[in-house]
């Protein structure tokens, strides 16, 4: 039975196992190809494919392209769009941008490149800092040698351009070609020029000789190297020396990138850079617009956004188009306004027909109005629904659950008026409902009803009213910092955004938990014993303080969790302040009634009262209470309340 399974077997091996399309590759012929090679049809696509792979259909006398369709050139040319559009700033082009912009390089030297093309992983910012890049060759370079391979010359390419040793060249008059990237063979042109220049070569004779070293054929490079090293000493280089530059130019030959290649990502990369550094509001909306539907990458963005103390504004239905869009303030400043196509399950195109409606007959005057003219064929239930907790229809509904909780009448209401439309006013006008009373939202309840609809906090974090560094907790972009000084234990504070339980071997219990800060998302792995011990806090929508183990990995990091904790819990443990702000001395005594509920605790409450014109007083109550995360929630949704915060 083995014996017939390995003759099996060997009829198998070396058959393909599959059929494959070639992602860019596109074949061109001088007659219908089904003339001049047999085609498939893959029955997921429409388009046929030659059965030839893509180095036999060149034998057929087909010719082959790779045709790469990059995003970031849309990206590119609609924030040059949105500047141009700008009525106080001249028009620029992007065929004409400065290759010397101080500000590009001075940002790419932080390490600041997030949202920039090729240059935005970690390891490309870490290589960044280090680098210092400062003129466009430096970008190039760059681009060649971030790959595996030539990646162990980089730490060569920065001591040299730092100044910290000399550039070393094989021969003397190799410095002219090598001087650009320190001494270094980075591009498979100067593998070309170095055969010229050393061993005499034509420009076809080095063309095949980079062939042959990529190809590795040792017949090939035996014939090869004898002509090199003849070449070369027929000018004059010992041949013991020019046997050793061959060996040396073989090496890098290997893995030697394409210079005018590298040079085109480098300018796509620097033009990216340029704006980001010099437009970024338009670079940003710009670049959100192309992720509109990637949540997580939205959300990194964000991030970035208030580290540059740029404003996000929230969706709203009478001033968001469906892409994002950039709004110029009061103050001359200008913010990007969050795109209503963004929004979960609403649908860009319904946004389109939306934003169309209110250019051509004016802004929503309520949301009867806005039912009335959009119709119930352009929306639904839950796009309704997700709009109104995303905040789209503040501008009109200042009570999200009071609208949240009267969809049905706002829908019929549209359906009605569309009855009315096809019957020609018939039985007259609709009448305007009235929408159901109801309490609005405590605040935790708004950000969770916000973050279900956006997919990430937007209008402000549950953590933001908290002071975690007095329980040791980082900002989980810190991470990576702390497992490169050492640590292996790390607290970060959170809130569950979703969790994905799964059973091991042994059939025990284990959980992937992803949370948010204020920082952004990061993964957490629970195992059984702690999973068990912590599941009623995974499930409360609190926010928790969580001790883990970080470990580092080929991608990063991993975090395990030792503890999770209630911050509230954790707070009063240690003992702390909670200073409240009050817009007028008449909410105390709605405050003080919550605080009674809560009941004693170790949290000391500060009030800063306000008591003349620019002038406030601040209080300290006597007794300590329990401020759990409700509590502030409760507290927060006081008229009259301006902030809850930890002092």
């Amino acid at each position: 039975a083995v014996g017939r399974l390995i003759d099996i077997a060997l009829k198998l091996e070396g058959l393909y196992r599959h059929a494959s399309t070639h992602a860019a590759g596109v074949v061109i012929g001088d007659r219908p190809l089904a003339e001049l090679v047999a085609l498939y049809r893959d029955p997921r696509s429409p388009m046929p494919v030659t059965q030839f792979n893509m180095k036999f259909v060149e034998l057929a006398g087909l010719v082959k392209f790779d045709f790469l369709g990059l995003k970031t050139l849309t990206v590119l040319q609609r924030a040059i769009d949105l500047i141009n559009g700008r009525e106080d700033h001249p028009a620029i082009d992007l065929a004409t941008l400065p290759l010397d912009s101080s500000t590009a390089y001075e940002m790419m030297g932080r390490g600041e490149t997030t949202g920039v093309f090729q240059l935005e992983s970690a390891g490309m910012r870490d290589v960044l800092r280090k680098m210092k890049p400062n003129r466009f060759e430096d970008i190039i370079a760059l681009v060649a040698l971030y790959r595996p391979g030539p990646m162990d010359n980089i730490p060569s390419y920065i001591e040299v351009k730092t100044g910290q040793r000399e550039a070393d060249y094989p021969h003397p008059s190799l410095e002219p070609i090598l001087a650009e990237t320190h001494g270094i063979m980075i591009y498979q042109e100067q593998v070309m020029q170095v055969a010229q220049e050393l061993a005499g070569y034509s420009l076809g004779e080095a063309d095949l000789l980079r062939r042959a070293m990529g190809k590795k054929i040792q017949a090939e490079m035996d014939a090869q190297k004898a002509r090199f090293v003849d070449g070369a000493v027929a000018r004059d280089v010992p041949e013991a020396k020019a046997s050793a530059i061959f060996d040396l130019v073989n090496k890098f030959a290997g893995y030697g990138f394409n210079k005018s290649h590298a040079a085109a990502y480098a300018l796509v990369a620097y033009q990216t850079a340029y704006l980001k550094a010099n437009f970024p509001v338009e670079f940003f909306a710009a670049s959100m617009t192309l992720d509109l539907g990637n949540t997580d990458k939205l959300n990194v963005f964000k991030q970035e956004l208030d580290r540059l103390r740029i404003r996000l504004l929230p969706p709203d239905i009478n001033r968001s188009d469906a892409p994002f869009a950039v709004e110029r303030q009061d103050d001359g400043s200008y913010a990007i306004r969050y795109a209503l196509g963004a929004i979960k399950g609403v649908g860009v195109e319904a946004m389109r027909a939306v934003v169309a409606d209110r250019r051509e007959n004016g802004p929503f005057a309520d949301i009867f109005d806005f039912a009335h003219r959009v119709g119930s064929r352009v929306l639904n239930r839950r796009q309704l629904e997700n709009l109104t907790r995303a905040g789209a229809f503040d501008s009109l509904v200042s009570n999200r659950s009071r609208l949240y909780h009267g969809i049905d009448i706002v829908l019929r209401h549209a359906q009605a008026a569309e009855r009315d439309r096809l019957q020609i006013g018939l039985f007259g006008e609709t009448e305007t409902p009235a929408l159901p009373a109801q309490d609005e939202w405590d605040p935790m309840e708004r950000l969770r009803q916000e973050f279900d609809a956006v997919g990430f906090y937007l209008s402000a974090h549950p953590l933001d009213s908290y002071n975690l560094t007095k329980l040791g907790v980082i900002p989980s972009t810190a991470i990576a910092a702390a497992l490169a000084r050492g640590r292996t234990s790390v607290k970060l504070g959170g809130i569950v955004a979703a969790k994905r339980e799964s059973t091991t071997r042994n059939g025990k219990r284990m959980a992937f938990v992803l949370l948010s800060d204020s920082a952004g998302q990061f993964e957490v792995t629970l195992f059984t014993e702690v999973l068990s011990q912590s599941r009623d806090h995974l499930d409360s929508h609190a926010p928790l303080l969580i001790t883990t183990e970080v470990q580092g990995t080929e991608e990063g990091y991993r975090l395990t969790a030792q503890r999770i904790q209630l911050v509230d819990d954790a707070l009063a443990q240690i003992g702390s302040t909670v200073e409240i702000v009050l817009q007028t001395p008449d909410a105390a005594a709605h405050l003080l009634s919550i605080l009674e509920r809560q009941g004693s605790g170790r949290a000391h409450i500060r009030l800063r009262v306000p008591v003349a014109l620019g002038r406030e007083a601040e209080i300290t109550l006597p007794q300590a209470y329990a401020v759990t995360a409700d509590g502030r929630a409760a507290i927060k949704a006081i008229q009259g309340v301006a902030d809850v915060r930890e002092a």
